[in-house]
């Protein structure tokens, strides 16, 4: 039988199966303890990453630093991995529903850009044993980091059972369910931003805000709403702006990320045909619709980090609209659009459903998708 918390007056007390009281843990909450763990770089094999490196909590849960292949993708504890995606911001992950199949035979939710862990516990268990991101051999060099530590040993005992250490499986997954606990924690999603602060009458748009508020929601002079809204509503207090389905936007390869991180060039990044429960072709070069919680804040964009800025991906998208040659061109490289990685599984319909967007309808978007930013990280913003 696991110990039990029980409230005294000076806070709480561990009572053991046998009724002898214990010291009080270090991490009274699951919450507590995932939040040690979520920033705890020895977990990684060169105890040099953490959840937190690739989602640091001042960056909009994103990856902030530099490398050779710029913020595109992250490096690894080794110093010397680059990935082949970027890391998405871990801000709003919480609302992503399990990964499924809809009503309409769609897939939808789960974690990862090709959704296949799904939910927060299972993506929490990646990272740790993925080799070039923190690089654990297996669960059990995870564990004996874990035992390492007195507190982590006292409190996930009193958490989840004195003979939790007995089994490698039960403790592991005991990490992951108190690092997905603290994901799921108001840090993580806070509703404060200039949007949700209009939305409760406290702050006005302004007119080139409040122009893209309204192209963003419409149905009839944007496509953006068709996968970036949750509900068909302009005024739901929890919008995550994602659908959480997949898609394939034409995403071209990120020439750069791969001179530089040995995969190849002959590679392709199948996406969600990538997770082992998706077979059909047709899924090959999908993913997962981000959030646009904190976009303006956690470029760079795109699954592979291709593009630098958000009037980029305005542009990139508006470009399926319009016929003129100017918006063929790619304006951080001065070519055309490169083409996509995977061609076949477009979503075509998607993509071409609204008018081609002037230049103070493709600004008024970006200003509106900044207001989209959480007001601890509204300082990031560029002017």
């Amino acid at each position: 039988m696991r110990p039990v918390l029980t409230a005294f007056a000076g806070g709480l007390i561990a009572i053991s199966a046998s009724g002898v009281a214990m010291a009080e843990p270090a991490y009274p909450s699951i919450e507590a303890l995932g939040e040690a763990l979520f920033f705890d770089v020895n977990l990684s094999r060169n105890r040099t990453q953490s959840c937190a490196t690739c989602h640091d909590p001042e960056y909009g849960f994103a990856d902030p630093r530099e490398t050779e292949a710029g913020r595109a993708v992250s490096l690894g504890d080794d110093g010397e991995s680059l990935g082949d995606r970027s890391a998405p911001t871990a801000s709003y992950a919480a609302f992503s529903p399990r990964f499924h199949v809809d009503k309409d035979g769609r897939y939808v939710g789960g974690m990862f850009w090709d959704g296949r862990e799904a939910d927060l516990e299972g993506q929490a268990g990646g990272p740790p044993l993925n080799p070039i991101e923190m690089g654990m051999p297996d669960k059990a060099s995870v564990v004996a980091r874990l035992q390492e530590n007195p507190d982590y040993i006292q409190s996930m005992q009193a958490l989840f059972g004195a003979d939790l250490f007995a089994d490698v499986e039960a403790s592991y997954g005991a990490m992951t369910r108190a690092i997905a606990a603290f994901e799921r924690t108001d840090l993580f999603a806070p509703f404060d931003s200039k949007y949700d602060r209009f939305l409760r009458g406290e702050v006005e748009l302004t007119r080139e805000e409040e122009l893209g508020r309204l192209l963003f929601f419409s149905q009839q002079f944007t496509n953006c709403n068709l996968c970036h809204q949750l509900k068909r509503s302009a005024i739901d207090p929890e919008e995550t702006f994602t659908n959480y389905e997949y898609h394939n936007i034409g995403t071209p390869v990120n020439a750069r990320v791969r001179g530089l991180n040995g995969i190849g060039a002959d590679f392709v990044d199948a996406g969600l045909l990538a997770n082992r429960v998706v077979t059909d072709k047709a899924h090959e070069g999908k993913f997962k619709v981000p959030t646009l919680r904190n976009v303006a804040v956690t470029g760079p964009y795109m699954h592979n980090g291709v593009f630098e800025d958000l009037r980029t991906v305005v542009l990139f998208y508006n470009r399926y609209n319009t016929r003129a040659a100017a918006r063929q061109i790619n304006p951080e490289t001065g070519q055309p659009w490169a083409p996509p990685e995977v061609a076949h599984s477009l979503s075509f319909a998607e993509l071409t459903e609204g008018p081609a967007l002037d230049d103070a309808r493709i600004n008024a978007l970006v200003a509106f998708m900044k207001t989209l930013t959480d007001a601890r990280y509204e300082h990031l913003l560029e002017d």
